[in-house]
């Protein structure tokens, strides 16, 4: 006699049903790891996690590296994955084929698209994902979402009509909400820049632009807040924070530091100084300083550094191999763990520095 779930299986007019345990679409979910840890952190809560299938947004003002971060996450997979096309909309073109290169992408594994509006982006994109298959490797970055105008504004342009275009929030919600089935289904990851503004209140924050539609379909919303980083009064690089809006699998509000320099890009080993500093990890014997102590025994390891001097996989891979500095990260940001300190000692050295 045939159970209840062979019967259900059975009249399923869908040939994706499967018993949840057995379901490809979470056993079968690939996820591909970036060369910065505290990255992987930022998209999955731990040091092992990293791009996943679904919508991430980076947002923020100019000029705060969101192309960057993105093309960062996208060089990874297509590095991980030898057969992997970038599929790269277009509509700043500020990104020529050299920035690319800086990232080690190979530009004939990327194809460029320009849009214009959102409509144009909507219909490509839904007819691209369609004709895909699950197995083929396809990552997707869209910069910008929040350069893009409706195709409604742009006829009231043509038409020389100067009035509020109410249409463009309600295209970028159908979207999304019609890629966000496509991207799990197909094990797809999209990366969205997008811009934030200041809302308008006695306490202004940063908003994501696009309306509520973003909110509803993504699995993670960075809002990347930066400072310039200096050695005496010249500026070498910039200091960023990714302030996690919302995920699926980071406590929200999580704080998490990454540098850039001019001469080196992504720090590899940025932010993990701080985070190591609030859980006893490293200490600072004397202003300046760091090093490695045994957090049972108090006993000091190795030799006092100064901070760039801790920037190497020298510095971390002991402490990333004989303690349990990993579990202490993943109970810090991954959703549904206990955090050990408070989130604002995270970046309170950072603030300091």
């Amino acid at each position: 006699m045939a159970s209840i779930m062979d019967k259900l299986k059975k009249n399923s007019t869908l040939g994706n049903s499967a018993i949840l345990s057995d379901s490809k679409f979470f056993t079968e979910s690939d996820m591909v790891t970036t060369d910065v840890p505290m990255i992987n952190v930022a998209l999955s809560g731990n040091f092992d996690g990293g791009v996943m299938p679904g919508l991430t947004v980076l947002a923020g003002p100019s000029k705060h590296f969101k192309t960057s971060f993105a093309l960062k996450m996208a060089s990874s997979y297509l590095k991980e994955k030898k057969d992997a096309v970038l599929l790269f909309y277009d509509s700043e073109f500020g990104s020529p084929q050299s920035y690319f290169e800086q990232f080690d992408i190979d530009t004939k594994r990327v194809l460029h698209t320009p849009i214009t509006n959102v409509e144009e982006l909507k219909f490509d994109l839904i007819r691209q994902l369609e004709e895909l298959d699950r197995d083929d490797d396809v990552i997707v970055v869209i910069d910008s979402i929040g350069n893009l105008a409706s195709k409604k504004e742009l006829e009231d342009t043509f038409n020389e009509k100067s009035v509020a275009d109410m249409s463009r929030a309600k295209s970028l919600k159908g979207l999304f909400r019609m890629t966000t089935p496509y991207l799990k289904m197909k094990n797809i990851p999209l990366l969205a820049v997008n811009h934030t503004y200041k809302e308008i209140g006695l306490f202004p924050k940063d908003v994501v632009g696009g309306g509520t539609g973003i909110y509803y379909s993504a699995d993670n919303i960075w809002i990347i807040g930066r400072r310039q980083q200096k050695t005496g009064t010249e500026v070498t690089g910039y200091e960023f924070v990714i302030n996690i809006e919302k995920s699926r699998y980071v406590k929200e509000k999580s704080k998490i530091p990454i540098s850039v320099s001019w001469e080196g890009g992504i720090e590899e080993f940025s932010g993990l100084l701080d985070v190591a500093l609030a859980g006893g990890y490293v200490v600072k014997p004397s202003n300046g300083w760091y090093q490695v102590v045994n957090k049972e025994s108090g006993e000091m390891i190795g030799s006092k550094l100064r901070e760039k001097d801790t920037l190497t996989g020298e510095f971390w891979n002991p402490i990333f191999a004989d303690t349990d500095f990993k579990d202490f990260v993943k109970n810090q940001y991954s959703i549904g763990l206990t955090s050990k300190v408070d989130m604002e000692e995270i970046v309170s050295e950072w603030y300091r520095r």
